[in-house]
């Protein structure tokens, strides 16, 4: 009888080491995918850096995806569906995402091209001041 139960006791721990070693492989597949994703809360931030509620439910849903099965690029192919591109941490430049790599430089441009407004205004606003004295 004790023989039994060792061997069930063995077979078990088998069981949880293996457990563990496929956790460990979900857990590396996971972090990659969530890497390549954003949080649609923070919008800085990929989902494996965020701690945002809906961040954790993607997290939650592209870990059971792959546990049931589907490849890394299967479920980053599922989320974009869902969400569309503006999920993706480093979108594909199209014409429906432009101004996503585009908006920043433009920003860029209008905050430069508006100081050198001021600038040039106040220099001229200082010459009248001086021609005036």
């Amino acid at each position: 009888m004790a023989k039994r139960w060792r061997a069930l006791l063995f077979c078990a721990a088998l069981g949880v080491a293996q457990a563990g070693e496929t956790d460990v492989v979900l857990d590396q597949r996971l972090n990659h995918v969530a890497e390549q994703l954003r949080c649609l809360v923070c919008q800085n931030q990929s989902i494996a850096d965020s701690h945002a509620q809906l961040a954790l439910d993607l997290k939650r849903e592209a870990r059971q995806q792959l546990a049931e099965g589907r490849s890394e690029q299967e479920v980053i192919d599922f989320m974009v569906q869902r969400y569309g591109d503006f999920v993706l941490y480093r979108p594909p430049f199209k014409s429906v995402t432009w101004a996503l790599w585009l908006g920043p430089f433009l920003l860029l441009a209008i905050g430069l091209a508006a100081l050198l407004y001021n600038v040039r205004r106040w220099d001229q606003q200082a010459e009248a001041l001086e021609e005036q004295a």
